[in-house]
C-alpha cells in the first residue's frame, strides 16, 4: 500500500514509528508535511497537491495533526476523505475531539464518568461564587477550551483565586476567552491514565505521574509514565470513550476517583511516548488496523455532533 503519514515533523518520535513499522511490512510510505499542502476544490476533482506534486496515487493517510493547526489539517484530511483515501483519523472526529466542550458534552451524553464541568466565558466573572458553588466549592481546575498538553490549565484553591485567574484569561482575549471550570478530584491529584485505543481495543496503558507538587501529569510538563494493569471498569470506560467520540485511534486519559474512573480528555493524535514505559508496540497494532480496515467501506460516523 502506498501509505502518507501527515506530520509537520519526520524527527518525531510517533511519525518515525509508524514509518518504521510500514517499511517493514513491504509497504510504500512518505511522510506529509500537511500544512504544505494545498487543496484544490472543483465539480468531482479534489486534489491535494504537496510540493507541486499532486497526490493521486495515496491508499492510507495517517493523520498526525498538531493541535495548533486543527482547522487548516483537518481539511486536508477532509480533501482526501472526498478521494475515497482511507484514513485512520476523520476529520469530523478530529475536529470534534480538539473542542473540549463538545468533547465532555459527547462523553456526558453517552454515560461516560468525567468530572463535574461547567462552562462559562472568560469575562463572567461577577458570579464566581456560584459557579464554584456549582462544582462543590474550591479548588477547582480552570482550563482553556484550546489548551493542550496540559497548557491552559490551572488549579484555583480559593474562589479568590479563581476570579484572578477568569479576569487573567479575559484580559488575554476581551472577545470572551471560552472557559471550562472543573471539580477538583483530591484522590487524584498529579496523577492520571493514558489509555491508548486502537480499533476499540486497549492495545497499552500507563499511568502518569508529576515529578512535583504539579497538579498537571502530562509527559510534556515532565511527568513520569509507569506501567498499570486497569481494572474492568476502566478498561470498559476507555473503549466506550473512544465510542462516544467515534475515534478508532486514540489516547484517553482518564482519572481514579471515588466515583470510579473519570475521563477528562481523548486525544485523537497521542503520542507514542507509551511504548517506552509499556514496552507495547503500538506502531504495529496501528499497521495491523489499517492493513484489516483499508480495503472496507468506511462506517458513517454515528457520533452525530
Amino acid at each position: 500500500m502506498n501509505i502518507a503519514i501527515l506530520s509537520k515533523g519526520s524527527a518525531n518520535y510517533s511519525t518515525k514509528r509508524l514509518k518504521e513499522e510500514a517499511l517493514a511490512r513491504g509497504h510504500s510510505v512518505r511522510i506529509i508535511d500537511y500544512t504544505k499542502c494545498y487543496a484544490t476544490i472543483e465539480k468531482s476533482n479534489p486534489v491535494v497537491t504537496y510540493k507541486g506534486e499532486a497526490l493521486i496515487d495515496i491508499d492510507v493517510i495517517i493523520p498526525r495533526i498538531a493541535s495548533s493547526n486543527t482547522r487548516y489539517g483537518s481539511a486536508i484530511v477532509r480533501q482526501f476523505e472526498m478521494q475515497g483515501v482511507f484514513t485512520t483519523t476523520s476529520s469530523i472526529s478530529l475536529v470534534r475531539a480538539r473542542d473540549k466542550l463538545r468533547s465532555i458534552q459527547l462523553l456526558a451524553r453517552a454515560g461516560v464518568g468525567i468530572p463535574k464541568t461547567v462552562f462559562s466565558r472568560g469575562g463572567l466573572t461577577d458570579d464566581v461564587e456560584g459557579l464554584i458553588e456549582d462544582l462543590g466549592g474550591a479548588p477547582v481546575i480552570i482550563k482553556l477550551a484550546r489548551g493542550t498538553h496540559g497548557n491552559g490549565v490551572v488549579l484555583a484553591e480559593t474562589k479568590k483565586a479563581a476570579k484572578s485567574v477568569l479576569q487573567a484569561f479575559y484580559v488575554m482575549d476581551e472577545d470572551g476567552t471560552n472557559i471550562l471550570l472543573q471539580e477538583f478530584i483530591k484522590e487524584s491529584a498529579g496523577t492520571d491514565i493514558r489509555v491508548f485505543i486502537v480499533g476499540g481495543k486497549v492495545v497499552a496503558s500507563m499511568k502518569r505521574q508529576s515529578l512535583d507538587d504539579d497538579f498537571r501529569s502530562n509527559l510534556h510538563q515532565g511527568g513520569a509514565g509507569t506501567l498499570i494493569k486497569l481494572t474492568d471498569e476502566e478498561r470498559k470506560t476507555a473503549q466506550k470513550a473512544a465510542r462516544a467520540m467515534g475515534l478508532s485511534i486514540c489516547g484517553v486519559d482518564m482519572m481514579r476517583s471515588e466515583k470510579g474512573p473519570l475521563v477528562l480528555e481523548v486525544n485523537a493524535s497521542p503520542g507514542f511516548g507509551i511504548e517506552k514505559v509499556t514496552g507495547r508496540n503500538v506502531a504495529s497494532q496501528i499497521l495491523d488496523y489499517v492493513e484489516q480496515n483499508s480495503k472496507r467501506k468506511r462506517r458513517r460516523d454515528r457520533v452525530g455532533a
